[in-house]
């Protein structure tokens, strides 16, 4: 695994939501490893970034956790303001808190659809509207990444929620980097197929009776020989955030072993 140079992020203040475990931590510990200056991450279970903030610190940023849940409005636009009263400001995003809860067309709730909206859609939205607000007020650029999905293409039936609200992401970013292009305010998504997580760990064992030993097994059936490994996007988030990204704006990028629309 190539890492991006250590110089891409020099200086930065970067929130990362979702980021004490996952694709959020790794993306935090790839934007350190890149010379961020501070790096802020934000959790429901902010006891559980203890260690990685340890790890940020011997990489050399500063770092703290704001306890915060997305889905309510409130607490997701205070991990903005956090950040700008602790560091000055904000210049790159990280959206990669969310939720894959299982459900149907046919058996999905009311408030399960609801709880994802909130999650994988609201609370990005008014992430974005704080963190842009404070860059165009400072008449600074600044960068965004999206952590979606590529079940937003489509989704698998048991995700009709989930891939609701992650396709709905999907024409936000795009929006939103159409809108503030002129701000040099870069806005990209990454549509991250079937990756090892903790929290696929999870979703594995309550939904679908995994066991241990289930991610070698399910990776035998994909054309690498494996799951997906989150350090690998967190290098594309973090060049994405990064101005070796160039002029990159609006883009939402399929990081996985398949090909939509190729068939056999």
């Amino acid at each position: 695994m190539t890492a991006l140079r250590d110089d891409a992020l020099t200086g930065k203040v970067v929130l990362v939501s979702g980021g004490t475990q996952g694709v959020g931590a790794a993306a935090a510990r790839a934007a350190a490893r890149c010379g961020a200056a501070a790096i802020v991450v934000t959790g429901r279970h902010p006891d559980k970034a203890s260690e990685l903030l340890d790890e940020l610190g011997e990489l050399g940023a500063e770092s703290m956790v704001v306890r915060a849940d997305v889905g309510v409005v409130e607490q997701a636009v205070n991990s903005v303001t956090a950040t700008v009263d602790a560091f000055g400001r904000v210049d790159c995003v990280v959206n990669a808190a969310g939720i894959t809860t299982r459900g149907t067309l046919l058996d999905t709730t009311p408030e399960l659809f609801d709880e994802h909206i909130a999650i994988n859609l609201r609370g990005p939205f008014f992430i974005m509207q704080a963190a842009v607000a404070d860059m165009v007020a400072r008449g600074e650029p600044g960068s965004i990444v999206n952590v979606i999905t590529m079940s937003a293409h489509g989704g698998q039936p048991f995700l009709a929620a989930y891939a609701s609200s992650k396709g709905a992401l999907m024409t936000l970013t795009r929006n939103a980097a159409y809108a503030h292009r002129a701000d040099r305010i870069r806005i990209n998504g990454l549509n991250i197929g079937w990756t090892d997580t903790p929290g696929e760990d999870e979703i594995q064992r309550r939904f679908h009776g995994a066991g241990d030993g289930w991610q070698e097994a399910a990776g035998r059936g994909l054309p690498f020989g494996r799951l997906n490994d989150p350090d690998e996007a967190a290098n594309m988030i973090a060049l994405l955030l990064s101005d070796a990204s160039g002029i990159v704006t609006g883009s939402l990028i399929d990081w996985d072993q398949t090909v939509v629309g190729a068939y056999d």
